[in-house]
This record gives structure tokens, sequence and C-alpha cells, in this order.
């Protein structure tokens, strides 16, 4: 429907454009800025059509950057050269990444981060927050309206066709009326500069303002290398921003404070901001919990943990509107939590923000707001929007047909349409078919003015050089009003003429300084308990999901451990020269190889051993090869992607040393051949990794319910490949020579042990014993079970009677199996060694251990039942 003549169209009219704004000050340059010459600046050239952050258009430096400058001159280049590239390793070391989707590198892209810090200055900081809390309010005020009487729908304030007519008003939120009538409980805005110096808002954030985790991530990294600075220009602080954050999102809980859980609801780690989010849940203190984390039951949101189900009263949510619920919004969505709206409606549960806030961010409200910011608050609007025409208007379609290769075309709401590029001229052809688009559909289509961004110092690596910014600032809705980050995200485009900045295509990012006029207060985001402090022994209990994810993230890395371990001895025992009799040594360790998947179907394949080249590419490839599942390689991915989903409960040095697994196995470069003897320092320098992260877990974890399930899944592991490479070496005809013995020993780590107890070769009994039967052996079969039944015993006693009584039942007749086997057996036989007691003993072990992980994975991971807590809780 065309809304030519509704009320809203000679009241809300584009506000005045950067060029006409230009254009009426008079102040664009004919020519570039003068320069001061030499030093950090001798490159710095801002081009003439455009704002400088830094220089004043008669030359000198702008007097709130000249602080900065002066620091970084005593510094000089070659320091700040240093200090750049101790940046990018705090920026390594901490795991700061940013999934840029069709990157190699996936979620190990790390995160781009400028050194040189971008400056606002006081008084202009001042009149942005005031015209950002004035925008924050207004915003809120439509969204309420809209999802509640609807009067500017009514009154033609607004166009049914802008709410009805796009996919992000969702009808089924409509009534839901959230506490404190806040429906953005956060807000963000993209702001840009014009010529003049006018700040402009180029899109509103109003449904998951992303962002505020990398702004703070930024100014930790930034502050460390530029303290002095930072310091001297008294900055102002950021915790008391997330302060705000945290006290807002527990006074919107239906429940009082002290009991209230908030938690923070993710994508999962395959999201492009997923640091993002778990950095923030740990600063915050909150739970991230994916859509399978949560169940409602009876209009209630639960979190599923170990033991049971726990009531959830806050969600800070990171999935987008439409995805929150599949029975009522998208219901091919695998992310949200059915039920949800119910639970809503109920008022059992909050979401911030509202399910439904996403409805603003469509550009065309901004031609809107000036006559609505009359209307609802009486004000004129401080904070003016780009240029924006909503086509859905007979007077602005009409300009923009006429002004179309002057303006960026944009979807007015989120749809499948491609908007043309707009650095890319229209041809005759495309420009008729797009008119005839506009004219047949105008709703779906909004223009905007041609933004021209600002520049700013960055860093090139030798100087300061003149880039694009634009600047993102966050809003936290309080009972005061809105408080808004004394900083922000300012993101740098990588093109020196770039009209917009997108982290998705190679932008960077700066920290943002606003400086004080007084002393800055220390702030902190943790609050004094006073003299009455209920002491705790554990943290929060553990949800089920992220248990399952610590008992995979042990087994792989144990089988990282063994894998290398297998693998090095297999390198280091085979000879080219004598290929055929090394491998025949070496059978039963290829056979275990083959069992646990790194080595499929080489027991098929005998002419392997006599072909050295073959064989060696064929171990080479059991390490590197990550198309192959058993490979070291794909094993290493494995711990990696479940090191990510549990990055917020485990510690920065945790992630540093997986990382650098990760890293050292890295295909080897193309322009050179792999040796055996460079494979057998990448294994060496993996198992050093691995038993650095094994000691961390041991000795840094508190012996609360992750690390107990990161040690059960260790100890399955150890002990099924001690079994499987025990059976093997039992099923040889070698079983008893001490060659083959001696790799048992070596691959299980008790060579030391064994020539310290026995002065002569590896001997079969002495072996098995040692390394199977040997209770007081931290690498044995039997203290593997004995730790494992004492974890057993522990688990949550809600689920003995599902999974664990069964799991004790299993560990018991196996301890007990291997407690009367007796190693002395095998001194006497001369071949059929795996039909001995000790080989069926192993065998069974084999066949018990899997049972035991399935009943570990039913009666701790599965969902049935309220816990006490959440029972007495329950209202």
């Amino acid at each position: 429907m065309s809304d030519a003549d509704n009320k809203g169209q000679s009241r809300n009219q584009p506000q005045m454009s950067q060029s006409q704004s230009q254009s009426a000050t008079g102040e664009a340059s004919a020519a570039e800025k003068a320069v001061p010459a030499g030093g950090l600046l001798s490159g710095y050239k801002p081009g003439a059509s455009v704002f400088d952050e830094f220089l004043a258009d008669d030359g000198p430096p702008r007097a709130h950057y000249a602080g900065l400058l002066a620091a970084l001159q005593d510094l000089g280049p070659a320091e700040l050269k240093r200090r750049q590239e101790t940046c990018q390793r705090l920026v390594h070391e901490q795991g700061i990444t940013y999934n840029v989707y069709g990157d190699p590198r996936g979620m190990e892209r790390p995160w781009q981060l400028d050194p040189i810090p971008f400056v606002i200055a006081p008084d202009e900081w001042r009149s942005l927050e005031a015209g950002l809390i004035q925008r924050a309010t207004l915003l809120n005020k439509i969204l309420a309206d809209c999802y509640g009487a609807q009067e500017l729908i009514r009154s033609r304030w607004l166009s049914p066709a802008m709410v009805f007519g796009q996919p992000d008003f969702l009808r089924p939120c409509h009534g839901i009326r959230p506490p404190q009538g806040n429906f953005l409980n956060f807000y963000s805005a993209d702001l840009a500069r014009s010529r003049d110096g006018q700040w402009w808002v180029v899109s509103d954030r109003t449904q998951i303002p992303t962002g505020a985790g990398y702004a703070l991530a930024n100014r930790l990294v930034t502050s460390r290398i530029l303290p002095e600075p930072f310091r001297d220009n008294q900055i102002h602080r950021l915790a008391g921003f997330f302060r705000a954050v945290r006290n807002t999102l527990v006074q919107l809980a239906p429940r009082p404070a002290g009991e209230a859980r908030v938690v923070m609801l993710t994508p999962g780690p395959h999201n492009e901001t997923y640091f993002e989010q778990a950095y923030l849940a740990r600063y915050l203190g909150y739970m991230l919990v994916e859509g399978q984390d949560l169940t409602v039951r009876d209009d209630r949101v639960f979190l599923k943990t170990l033991s049971g189900l726990e009531p959830v009263d806050v969600i800070l949510r990171r999935v987008d509107d439409d995805f929150c619920d599949p029975l009522e919004l998208r219901n091919d969505s695998i992310l949200g939590v059915p039920g949800l709206v119910e639970a809503l409606r109920a008022g059992n549960v909050v979401v911030a923000n509202a399910l439904g806030s996403g409805l603003l961010q469509s550009p065309a409200f901004m031609s809107f707001l000036p006559g609505l910011c009359k209307h609802l608050l009486g004000e004129k609007l401080k904070l003016p929007s780009v240029a924006t025409w909503w086509c859905g208007q007979e007077t602005a379609r009409k300009y923009v047909l006429e002004h179309l290769d002057r303006l960026v075309l944009k979807p007015a709401f989120r749809t499948h349409f491609r908007a043309p590029d707009a650095e890319k001229p229209l041809n005759a052809k495309e420009r008729d078919a797009l008119q005839r688009h506009i004219e047949f559909d105008p709703d779906l289509f909004v223009a905007q003015e041609r933004v021209q961004l600002s520049t700013a110092p960055s860093w090139d690596g030798s100087g300061l050089v003149a880039q694009p910014v634009s600047l993102r600032v966050y809003l936290v809705a309080g009972g005061d009003g809105y408080h808004v980050m004394p900083g922000g995200l300012t993101r740098v485009s990588p093109d020196s003429g770039g009209r917009s900045i997108s982290m998705q295509l190679g932008g960077s990012s700066k920290d943002t300084w606003i400086s004080s006029e007084t002393p800055v207060e220390e702030v902190t985001l943790l609050h004094s308990a006073g003299e009455n402090i209920e002491l705790r022994r554990t943290g929060n209990n553990l949800p089920s999901r992220l248990a399952d994810n610590f008992f995979w993230l042990g087994r792989y890395s144990e089988r990282a451990d063994a894998t290398a371990r297998l693998l090095r001895t297999a390198l280091l025992r085979f000879n080219p020269e004598r290929a055929g009799s090394s491998t025949q040594l070496l059978a039963p360790l290829l056979k275990t190889l083959e069992v646990q998947g790194q080595l499929p179907g080489i027991s098929e394949r005998p002419e392997l051993r006599q072909n050295a080249e073959a064989f060696e590419a064929e171990l080479l490839a059991a390490i590197f090869d990550s198309s192959r599942p058993g490979s070291l390689r794909s094993t290493v991915d494995n711990l990696h992607r479940l090191a990510v989903q549990v990055r917020d409960r485990t510690s920065n040095d945790m992630w540093r040393v997986i990382s650098q697994i990760n890293e050292r196995l890295a295909a080897p470069p193309a322009r050179r051949v792999m040796l055996a003897g460079d494979a057998v320092g990448v294994l060496n320098q993996t198992l050093l990794a691995v038993a650095a992260f094994h000691g961390l877990a041991r000795e840094n974890m508190t012996r609360a319910q992750a690390w107990r399930f990161l040690d059960i899944g260790m100890r399955i592991e150890r002990a099924i490949y001690l079994c499987t490479l025990l059976d093997s070496k039992l099923h040889s005809a070698e079983a008893d020579n001490s060659s083959v013995l001696e790799t048992i020993l070596e691959v299980d780590d008790s060579s030391i042990t064994y020539r310290s107890r026995y002065s002569l070769l590896p001997h079969i009994s002495a072996v098995y014993d040692l390394v199977l039967l040997d209770d007081k052996n931290p690498r044995s079969v039997l203290f593997q079970l004995n730790q494992l039944l004492k974890h057993v015993e522990r688990l949550p006693r809600e689920r003995e009677k599902d999974g664990a009584g069964s799991s004790q039942k299993i560990l018991q007749e196996c301890i007990t199996r291997l407690n009367q086997a007796d190693a002395r057996e095998l001194a006497g036989l001369q071949a059929g060694w795996h039909a001995s007691k000790i080989g069926g003993a192993i065998q069974q072990t084999l066949r018990d251990l899997p049972k035991f992980s399935d009943t570990i994975a039913a009666g701790c991971f599965a969902h049935s039942a309220i816990s006490r807590t959440g029972r007495e809780n329950a209202p």
C-alpha cells in the first residue's frame, strides 16, 4: 500500500544530509590538511573531503589527541612496533578470535586490533551521551507501542506496512510486556561523522547489540601496551558499565536477587562472535548455555544440570528473535527453547532484549524518528540519522527514483532481496529493472545517503596513517534510565577510501578512549560482601551438556596422548633399510593403531611392509592427515572443538596449551618433504603440550564436577587403549619377544619403573603385571579402574538409580577379574597367550569399558526430573 497520504509523511521527512550539511557550513576543504613533518606523522595524509579526527582543519593535532601524540612520539617508531607485536601476542595468548565465515582459519582467526586508540573529547562525549540516551528512550517507546496498544499506527504516525509487513514483527509476542516496560534492555548504535564534524547514526542495533565484549577485550590489551598515556590521560573505566549490566539483569528477575539465575543463551561455537559470548559470560559470572541446555516445564524455563532441572529467571540472549522458540516462531530452529514464548507470557522468565526488538533495526524507521521524537518525547531529535528515504512513502519513492545513482539502496526489511553494490554503477538494463522492482513493491526498499567516514590515526608498521573509522556505542537500561558505556568499539576500514566497515570483510578494531577532566575513580565489577559472607566450596551446578563436553575433552586429550605415543614408537623402530623385518616386530603395534583408527586396513595391505617409502608415508598420514578420522590431527581438531565449547569454564593457560597443540600439527608446508625425524620432533612437542594440559587439569582445576568428568574421560580412554595394546601383543607370535615388550613399556611410559624393579630384559610376566595389574602404577589399567570407581561413587546421588549403580557394577566386576588374574601364568606359555585367563580378562575389560561409558552418558547427560533445589525454589 502507498503511504503517501499518511500523517507521518509531512512530519517525518529525512533530516539534513551530510552533503547538505557540508554545503551549508561551507567547511569542505579543497586541499589536504597540513601535516606536522617528521617521525610518526611523516606518512599521515588525511583526505581533503573527509573529517579527520586527529588533525584540525588548519593542520595541528586536536587538543584531545595532544597527550596521546606526545606519549607516542616519546616512545618512537621502534618501541611502538615492539608494542604492536606485544599486542598481537596478547590477542593470540588470550585467544581473542572472530569467526570469519569461509576463512580457512575458522574459529582460530585472531581478532584484529590496532594499537592506537580512538580518542573523543569529554565535552563532545557528553553531547553524544545525551543524544544516545534520548534515542534509546525513543526506540523503547516505539517498541512498547508496536507490541502493545499500537496507537502510533492508528494515528498514522507509523505506516502499518512498516510494522506488519516485515518478518521481524513477531505476532506471537504481541501483548507480552517485559518488566519495567523495557523492551530495549541493551541498545547500540553505529556512528559516523560528516565533514563538518556532525555525528550521525548509521544504524540502530536493537536486537543483539554485539561487540561490547570485544570493546572490553580491546581495553584490557590496549591499556597493557600503552599504560603511560592511559594513566596520564585519565581514561574512563568500563567496569562501571558492566556492573550496571549485571544490576539490570538481576532486577529483571521474577525471584529475589539472591535466588535469581541469569544465563547467556548462545547459538554455539560456530557463531562469528562466540569468543565474545564466552568472554562476557565469564566476566559477568553467568553460565553460557545453548538452546539444548534449557527446557520448559509448566511454563517455566529450567536449566538441565547434573542434579536435575534448575529454574532460570533471566536469559541474556545472543540468538536472533525468530530462532528462540521453534514452537511459536521459526519451526526449523535448533537453537532455541521450545515453549519459551509461553513462559514469557506467563511472566516466569525474562529475555533481554525482548523477543521482537529486532523490528526497529529496519533502516526504514530512521526517516520517521524526528517526528516521532517530537510526538512521544516532546523534544527535537538530538542525534540525527543518516538521511533516509523509505520508498513506502510516495514523495520519498519519487525522490529515490530520481536520484538512484547518488543513493545507497537497501532492503527495508529482512528479505532475500540482494541490494546492488553501492560501489558499482548500474547499467541501463539494471537500473530499469531496479526501478520496476521499486515501483512494484515499494515497501521493501529504503535508500540512504552515501556515507563518507571520518579518518583517525592507525598504525601501519612504521608510522601513523589515516584510516576510515566508525564507532559503535553501547547503552544499558537501568531503573533511572539508560547508561552509556564510556567508550565503545571503534572499527577500522582496511580500505583508505572505505564507506562501510565489516569485520567479516577484513575490518579491524581500536580501543575507544574518553578522557576525564578529573581523576578517574577505580571501579571494579566485584562488590564487597561485608562481614556476612556465605562460604562456598563448589561452584554453580554444571549443565549436563558441559559435563558431556568435559567428559569427551578428557577422552580426546588422552586419545591424542596415546596416538602420539604409539606413532612415535612405530617411527622410532621402523628401519627403512630392513623394512620387512622391522615391520614384523611392529605388527602388534600396527594392529593397535588399526583398531584405534589411525591405520585403517593396515593388516590387509601386506605390501606396505615391504615398501619402506609407502609405509613411512602411511605413518605420516596417520599424524598429519586431517581427512583421516583417526589421525592425530583429526583427534586434536576434535580436542580443540571441545575446548571451544567449554571456553568459559577453562583458564587461559589451558586454552593456550590446546591452541599450541593445534598449531604444531598444522600440515607440513608443501615446499619441503616431512621426514620421519621431523615427525618424531612434532610428536615429542605434542606429548609435552598434552602433558602440560593434563598437569593444568590435575593441579589447577578444583575437584568439582567439571574436573571429575574430565578425569573420567581420560581414564576410560587410557584403559581402553592399554587393553587394546596388551591384547594385540598377546595375539602376536612374538608376544614374549623382549623388543615387543619394550614397546609396551615405552608407550605406557613405564620403562624407568620397570628397570628400577627388574635387572633383566623385559619379561612378559613382569611387564603385564606392571602395566595391567599394578594398582600403584598410575599408568596401569587397574589403577584407572580404581580411580573410575572412586569417581562413580561421588557422582550426583540423584543419578545413581538411573546409571551410576550399573556403572559401579561394571567396574567392580572388571576390578575383581583383574585382581584375581596372575601375570605369572604367561611365563609358562609358548603360544596361545590370548587364550589364557589374563588374556580373557583383558578382552572382557575391553568389552565392558564401552558399556561403562554408555551408562555414564545415560545416567548423567539425560534429564527427566526437577532437582531438589529447583523444586524448593519453584513458586
